[in-house]
């Protein structure tokens, strides 16, 4: 097997998984409980969340555990709008988000909230025209660090230093295809989203980081939890496996990226030399996530092609997979025929080079039978 899609999720780390165990058998009691059971399984949370903390470099912000970036993300939005909805109804965010970015602020619009796009040079989001779009009016800014389909990595730190200027404005960074891949500087962001199965975690527990000086209302209420943000009890096991996760993919990141980088440049040179292929992720994608379509030739065509030798690629984000283009693509492209044969090949640095040699003999075969139908 072959896996290359690892931006929808990555398999579980062998000591991710032993952490997991061990913080099941070993810490019984309910973080909310008075007894030393209780007690003790507070004190390993605070214990991870403090890592968590140190390992991302936050200085004054707060960690509320969610199921997973998609909730993040929604609380994020939803929560903010709620808490702040005095101060105006104006949201800037931009065409490359996730589809957990567009499904609350579609219910937001309906409230009668105005969502504006920024617009994008060469997939990079336009920082004069930011500047314009922004008003004291505007609530909140959703721009994620990085796009789930074409790679796309955004400046943060501009982008912040631009919403730093409006105080009543929030700036939320959905950064799951980030963390764990890439340095990136959170510091600067009120509000930022991540999920543990990005980075070889284990699904079901997410995180958003929140300001000291931030309020949400929240959209998860009753009962004690590890903050007054988002009711239930604390999910020991997976709190604490997140923070391995996230130590782990954080060792040695820099030669990891590396790593990656090279695999997708021997991607890149060998693809683009098929005349019916094109490459939309560019120079400012990470080397993670390589787009490509393939004219004439349906997404799904390709997908079910590969397969048969065991080989694991996505159409588009695995969350929006079920419409009919890539509106990563066509924001960047303008282009519907690219936006409709688009695939996505994610790689990691745990990918071997036999693997994408395997990958490229297989590719070799299935494009040449797949172009010679049409």
């Amino acid at each position: 097997m072959v896996y290359l899609d690892y931006s929808a999720t990555t398999s579980t780390s062998s000591e991710v998984l032993d952490t997991f165990v061990k913080c099941s058998n070993e810490y019984i009691g309910n973080t909310n409980s008075l007894h030393k059971l209780g007690v003790e399984s507070k004190n390993l949370i605070e214990k991870a969340t403090i890592q968590i903390k140190e390992l991302l470099k936050l200085d004054n912000s707060e960690i509320i555990y969610t199921s997973g970036a998609t909730e993040s993300n929604n609380l994020a939005l939803i929560g903010t709008c709620n808490m702040y909805k005095n101060r105006g109804k104006h949201i800037i965010t931009t065409k490359l988000e996730h589809s957990s970015i567009y499904g609350p602020l579609k219910q937001l619009e309906e409230l009668g909230y105005i969502i504006d796009y920024v617009k994008l040079n060469n997939g990079i989001v336009d920082l004069e025209d930011l500047k314009k779009l922004i008003t004291d009016d505007t609530i909140l800014v959703s721009i994620c660090a990085v796009n789930s389909e074409i790679g796309l990595l955004q400046p943060i730190d501009e982008i912040a230093n631009i919403v730093s200027k409006y105080p009543r404005c929030v700036f939320h960074c959905d950064a799951t295809q980030a963390i764990g891949k890439v340095n990136i500087n959170l510091n600067n962001v009120d509000l930022v989203s991540f999920t543990a199965h990005k980075f070889f975690g284990i699904k079901g527990i997410g995180v958003l980081v929140k300001k000291n000086n931030i309020e949400l209302k929240p959209i998860i209420s009753g009962g004690s939890s590890t903050t007054i943000y988002r009711s239930g009890t604390p999910s020991l096991p997976l709190i604490v496996s997140l923070s391995k996760a996230l130590r782990l993919s954080l060792i040695d990141i820099d030669n990891k990226y590396n790593k990656v980088k090279e695999l997708n440049k021997h991607l890149k040179e060998k693809l683009s030399t098929y005349d019916k292929v094109v490459i939309n992720s560019n120079d400012n994608s990470i080397p993670h996530i390589l787009n490509i379509s393939i004219k004439g030739v349906k997404p799904e065509t390709m997908l079910h092609a590969l397969e048969e030798y065991e080989i694991y690629i996505s159409t588009k984000s695995a969350c929006s997979s079920n419409k009919a283009i890539s509106e990563s693509v066509y924001a960047l492209t303008n282009d519907l025929d690219l936006a409709s044969s688009s695939i996505r090949i994610s790689i990691s640095s745990i990918t071997t080079q036999d693997e994408i040699e395997y990958f490229l003999n297989k590719f070799d075969i299935c494009y040449k039978r797949l172009t010679n139908l049409k």
